[in-house]
């Protein structure tokens, strides 16, 4: 995961997603390599795959950590967009337009 090429960096990260869900475990050396490449990074979708297949207590803390923000942040963005569509549909009704 320290090459110079992005692309190539990708297929690295790919490998850490496949070695988790294949092992259902990352050594301390693959959660390093996925934190230094950044949750943001090309490692986005391995850091998002590792909790479904690493157990939570297995999770290094920075990890569980992001791992709380990330659906903590996505229910409440789904959330969110519920009430928003509730408000759109009482607006809609109270105007008459079914």
């Amino acid at each position: 995961m320290n090459l110079p090429d992005p692309g190539e960096r990708g297929y690295a990260c790919t490998a850490v997603g496949t070695a988790a869900r294949l092992n259902g475990r990352l050594t301390p050396e693959l959660f390093a390599a996925l934190r230094a490449e950044g949750p943001d990074g090309r490692a986005e979708d391995a850091g998002d795959d590792t909790p479904t297949f690493v157990p939570y207590r297995d999770l290094p803390p920075w990890f569980r950590r992001r791992w709380v923000h990330a659906v903590v942040c996505g229910r409440l963005e789904n959330w969110r967009a519920s009430t928003a569509d509730v408000i759109e549909g009482g607006r809609r009704t109270l105007r008459g337009r079914h």
